[in-house]
């Protein structure tokens, strides 16, 4: 609950009063969060918000583990961190520790001027 209530805060930051259509995230694979479990709780939290109705997007990235010694690259099975090439236990998270909004698509009040 507390996760889904800092995405609605970050976004409602963001959307500058402006109604929230879409919320895409980048969560990462080692992190602890289950994303229907997110959802649920954002859909809760973002009642009588800007965020009310918008849509949650996740983005699950991939953990990337690099080992320090070999400097042998991979996508870990399971949480272990040690490398599989040479077995050392130094390794360093590449990825897979993410938990950003990535971006918003809300409403806008005038039509957009950019060029097409």
């Amino acid at each position: 609950m507390a996760l889904g209530s800092a995405v609605v805060n970050t976004a409602t930051k963001h959307a500058a009063g402006r109604q929230v259509k879409v919320v895409t995230m980048s969560i990462g694979k080692l992190r602890q969060v289950v994303p229907d479990s997110l959802s649920f709780y954002f859909d809760i939290i973002a009642k009588d918000t800007v965020c009310d109705g918008a849509r949650l997007d996740i983005n699950i990235v991939p953990a990337l583990l690099r080992c320090d010694n070999c400097k042998k690259e991979w996508e870990p099975d399971f949480p272990t961190f040690r490398c599989p090439f040479c077995a050392d236990s130094k390794v360093t998270v590449l990825s897979g520790e993410e938990f950003m909004v990535e971006s918003l698509e809300v409403e806008e009040d005038e039509p957009c001027t950019a060029p097409q």
